[in-house]
């Protein structure tokens, strides 16, 4: 049997469930996931291989209007993961409290699908978070709201949290699968260096932990990553990171009262560390203040977000 493979890019808006789509996907946690928008900051691929066939996903940043320079780098790598892709998932949410005008669809979504159109792409339409509406009826409106304005060649209801619908998802997207090698090996399951995924894991427990403004303004420079064994023999990885935020008020939030919120986030990500690489962690972490980074491409490109 002939190798097969796809790369199919999932976008959408903001805090639609695209990364948590991709790892229930995929089995298992290779992109951070929160409640609070705008949690996926670059591209992020993620592998899934059967037997002979390949799908190498895109998660990318949700679409929005950009404020500052690290949202339109954001914004780019969205308009990058559409280009030389097989097709493309466009993520929405059914929630109740979601609510669109006539037939004005979100203007995030609007571009999304224009860029489709213009592109002339295959697109599958999922409807997320299906577990969150109380009537089911309420469904039919949303597919006919956006089929109208897009010509899908699926559409497909399902719940990222609870894994309802996703067989059917996958049953669709293996439809774009073409003869082709694969592009990796088949244990590999996403493309992000083990320190890039670190610094997320530091900044998921950020995310889930600080309120209001604070985490959009945070990024996690990791400035050691070592694995050596300790005096008894015991394998461990040691890491250092800074904290990085844009406003002294930020860096006592972070800090917390006695140093205890920044020990929780510690604690949380040594967790989460020692379980992804199956041996002890040592966490440090340090606070610095590095004012207006969002619009400073210099310190964007240090911390790998362009």
């Amino acid at each position: 049997m002939k190798q097969t493979s796809a790369f199919i890019t999932i976008i959408g808006r903001p805090n639609v469930g695209k990364s948590s789509l991709m790892n229930r996907i995929l089995g298992q946690k290779v992109a951070i996931v929160s409640d609070k928008p705008q949690t996926t900051r670059t591209k992020i691929m993620g592998v899934k291989t059967e037997g002979e066939n390949q799908i190498v996903f895109i998660d990318t940043p949700g679409f929005h209007k950009a404020r500052n320079e690290l949202d339109k780098n954001m914004n780019r790598a969205v308009n990058d993961g559409l280009c030389d892709v097989d097709a493309a998932v466009l993520v929405v949410e059914a929630n109740q409290k979601f609510k669109f005008d006539g037939d004005n669809l979100p203007p995030a979504e609007q571009k999304l699908i224009d860029e489709i159109k213009k592109r002339k792409m295959k697109a599958v339409l999922v409807i997320n978070k299906i577990d969150l509406l109380p009537e089911k009826d309420e469904l039919l409106s949303l597919i006919m709201a956006y089929t109208k304005a897009c010509d899908f060649e699926a559409v497909i209801p399902l719940s990222a949290r609870t894994g309802d619908g996703i067989d059917l998802l996958m049953t669709e997207i293996k439809k774009f699968s073409k003869p082709s090698p694969h592009f990796f090996d088949a244990d590999d399951v996403t493309d992000q260096p083990e320190k890039v995924i670190v610094a997320e894991m530091i900044r998921e427990k950020l995310l889930r932990s600080l309120d209001k403004e604070v985490p959009h303004g945070i990024a996690v420079d990791l400035e050691r990553f070592v694995e050596r064994d300790t005096a008894e023999g015991e394998p461990i990885v040691e890491i250092e990171a800074t904290i990085i935020c844009e406003k002294d008020s930020h860096k006592g939030i972070i800090i917390g009262k006695g140093g205890a919120m920044l020990k929780k986030i510690g604690m949380q990500s040594r967790r989460d560390i020692e379980e992804f690489f199956g041996i002890k962690a040592s966490v440090k972490l340090w606070v610095k203040v590095k004012e207006d980074w969002r619009n400073r491409q210099g310190l964007i490109h240090t911390f790998g977000l362009d």
